[in-house]
């Protein structure tokens, strides 16, 4: 009991302090509350009685017939009448002898309340503005009791008192019951462990009791990805790119950084008067890398494509970026037509790319592709090499471009920690198997310490397609291969974009965007309208989303006249033929459409075949009531997450395609199979005519999960995997060596 009033007590005083400080504030909740109930009572009163006002007003008795008429409000004191002058000219017997008419009369459009203080109490006027033709302008005054209104606050007031004093002792009791038992199993286990035999007193010794092992297990798997730096929280991290340098900074220090993609940061080109200009390509993996490269003072190796590349760079290829403050190194490799056709457009974009895609475009393998290929990758991977100042760089591989330079790299320096990233989608073994030199790119991709890619199904499908076609060991449950001398852990880190992003920022307000997008395509202010935005890419299914706006139209003729989706599309790798023939799709199914349902001032559809800046595209999002993401199989798809980021108004309708890897995250967007041109159109439907609070909750929840999940998110999840594996290589060294040592 003494245990029970101890807690109780202070818990009282708190919830009492916090009752009586909010008391006044609920009294007048509650004083609003009964307030607006009288009036809206007199304002009942006062239309039922509508019709015979103006006659009631004429008659002597008047004020008193309504009295009688109306004395089934029980809280109704007194009827009044008064003239367009102020002057009270009839009353009920109970209206109060010093109480005068209103100074505020009412208006034709609404009636006037007033409270007024008398001897029994408070009490409310409300008048009403009479109807002609006898009334001439007067006003009709009812005086209803507020004075109840204290009496059922007092009952409140006990009623509160009462409800908090026994929550407060049940809430007392039940922290004390379960406090003691939870402090008694956990002695309980505490004992046991002391008492166990061989088996030293300590955290280590109680790293080894089964309860308290297997909640530790299961807490890894729970807080895996986020298990941060020592010193920072490992449930909840905001990851910013200062994130990303402290990482750096706290588990990295001794880490020299390598970055190798196909693209560049920066890119030097001549404009129109041959002076040179530095562009940054707009790039997610380059915004999520950069902050790394930066930190460290690493050095990214990439293609020179820019006009004036070559003029910028110095004897060993090297320009220091950024060009306001440089911190880190560029190496440029050069590579010939041939080589660009062959290693770029052919093996990567003809074979891999469609392979990995389930677009049925059929896979182009060429064995000179592949000696291209190979000779690249050879090329990149020696790059690496050369640049390398220690034994066991840190090597950041991206995409598809390099599936050889891990093991090229891993031959040359074996002590490397090596992280490839595979930015689309892995196909099941039996597509892979189509793949002339399958073995090849996975012992390639093998040789990397992580091997990270956007989903865990495509994991599932590396490991499977592992299986298949190397002799090797897998662990299922921690998706690890060994191969030869070597482990790769495979790990699901799904990429996004930076957060808030950059081309948010200036952008004009929602309702601005609205119009100056539909000023631009000459849409009309109350014109419904749908976006698309990216690459033509035959991987992208512009052409079905079209042919789902026919459909809507079809089964919807309602929209007709009042739906516009504008496709914005960035011609790409226009002298391959499967390009081509995607542009030629997409043109064709949208003058079936117009030309269906069009009109001379009306266009269903409006496809827009070139390159739009990133602030161009958030004004578009923004603009738009719907954006339309209808992949036909895609390993992640940002620009989903760009639609979600620019709607800081939290509205809007994202229509996204189960195909897609971001179906995985922004499951409150409406998902949709894009090879259902019915289905689609149902879904373009729901989403226009959703109710703007659900359209709400659905953004936020979106909103929440892209802001959380952010580009530094999958930078520094990739480099705290790499952080705990060298950790671990170092604490296996001394072991291996003084094996060695051993006779």
């Amino acid at each position: 009991m003494r245990t029970l009033l101890r807690f109780a007590l202070p818990l009282l005083v708190i919830l009492g302090g916090i009752a009586w400080t909010a008391s006044p504030m609920m009294k007048g909740l509650v004083d609003h509350w009964f307030r607006g109930d009288i009036e809206a009572r007199a304002r009942s009163l006062a239309e039922s009685s509508r019709e015979d006002l103006a006659d009631l007003a004429g008659r002597p008795a008047g004020a008193m017939d309504l009295f009688r008429r109306l004395r089934g409000d029980p809280h109704l004191l007194a009827v009044g009448f008064c003239d367009r002058d102020g002057v009270l000219r009839q009353r009920s017997p109970s209206w109060p002898v010093t109480l005068s008419c209103p100074d505020q009369p009412p208006s034709s459009e609404a009636p006037a309340f007033s409270v007024r203080q008398l001897p029994d109490g408070p009490a409310l006027l409300s008048a009403f503005s009479l109807p002609p033709p006898r009334a001439d302008g007067g006003s009709l005054i009812l005086i209803h009791d507020l004075g109840f209104v204290d009496g059922i606050w007092n009952g409140v007031e006990v009623y509160m008192a009462g409800v908090l004093s026994v929550l407060t002792v049940v809430a007392a009791a039940a922290a004390i019951l379960i406090a003691r038992l939870i402090l008694s199993g956990w002695m309980r286990v505490v004992r046991r462990e002391l008492a166990a035999p061989g088996v030293a007193p300590g955290p280590a010794g109680l790293a080894q009791v089964p309860e308290i092992a297997s909640l530790v297990d299961d807490m890894q798997r729970m807080l895996r990805i986020g298990e941060g730096a020592r010193g920072t929280d490992p449930i909840r991290i905001d990851w910013t790119a200062e994130s990303l340098r402290h990482l750096l900074k706290t588990e990295l220090s001794d880490a020299e950084v390598i970055v190798l993609s196909n693209r560049e940061p920066y890119i030097h080109d001549r404009d129109e008067t041959g002076t040179i200009r530095v562009r940054r390509p707009a790039s997610g993996l380059i915004t999520a890398i950069e902050p790394i490269t930066r930190a460290c003072g690493g050095v990214w190796i990439a293609h020179g494509s820019g006009q004036a590349d070559r003029d910028s760079v110095d004897e060993r290829d090297h320009v220091q970026v950024p060009p306001d403050a440089p911190s880190y190194t560029l190496r440029r490799l050069w590579l010939s037509d041939d080589e660009i056709a062959g290693y770029y457009e052919g093996l990567a974009n003809e074979g891999l790319w469609p392979l990995c895609h389930l677009a049925f475009v059929r896979p182009v393998f060429r064995a000179d592709d592949w000696e291209h290929y190979v000779a690249v990758n050879r090329r990149f991977a020696d790059a690496v090499v050369a640049e390398a100042r220690t034994a066991n760089p840190l090597v950041l591989v991206q995409d598809y471009h390099f599936a050889l330079v891990p093991r090229m790299v891993r031959d040359l320096l074996p002590d490397a920690t090596i992280i490839t990233f595979w930015h689309i989608p892995w196909p099941n073994p039996e597509v892979f198997s189509i793949c002339p030199w399958r073995e090849d790119i996975l012992q390639g991709l093998l040789s990397s310490s992580i091997l990270g890619f956007h989903t865990r199904f495509h994991c599932l499908n590396f490991l499977d397609t592992v299986d298949r076609f190397l002799a090797c060991h897998i662990d299922r449950e921690q998706s690890i291969v060994s191969a030869g001398s070597g482990t790769t852990q495979v790990r699901p880190y799904p990429i996004s974009i930076e957060w808030p992003p950059t081309a948010l920022a200036g952008q004009p307000a929602v309702r601005d965007c609205r119009k100056i997008v539909r000023d631009r395509f000459g849409l009309p202010e109350d014109m419904m309208l749908a976006v698309g935005v990216e690459r033509l890419d035959y991987t992208k299914g512009i052409a079905d989303r079209i042919r789902a706006v026919d459909s809507l139209l079809e089964t919807h003729p309602e929209w007709v006249g009042r739906f516009c989706l504008l496709q914005i599309a960035e011609p790409s790798r226009t002298r391959l033929a499967a390009y081509q023939a995607a542009q030629k799709d997409a043109r064709d199914a949208a003058n079936a459409v117009n030309n269906r349902f069009g009109t001379p001032d009306w266009l269903p559809v409006r496809l827009v075949l070139h390159h739009h800046e990133p602030d161009q595209v958030f004004t578009l999002f923004r603009a738009a009531d719907l954006c339309i993401v209808s992949s036909l199989h895609d390993g992640m798809n940002l620009v989903a997450k760009e639609f979600v980021a620019a709607r800081d108004d939290e509205d809007g309708v994202l229509v996204l395609s189960t195909f897609a890897g971001a179906s995985r995250e922004l499951s409150e967007a409406l998902i949709v199979n894009p090879y259902d041109s019915r289905g689609m159109g149902e879904a373009l439907h729901q989403g226009l005519t959703m109710a703007p609070d659900q359209r709400r909750d659905r953004m936020r929840l979106m909103r929440e999960m892209v802001s959380e999940n952010n580009i530094h998110f999958w930078a520094g999840r990739m480099l705290m995997d790499a952080a705990r594996l060298r950790k671990r290589q170092n604490l296996d060294t001394p072991q291996r060596e003084s094996r060695n040592e051993q006779p």
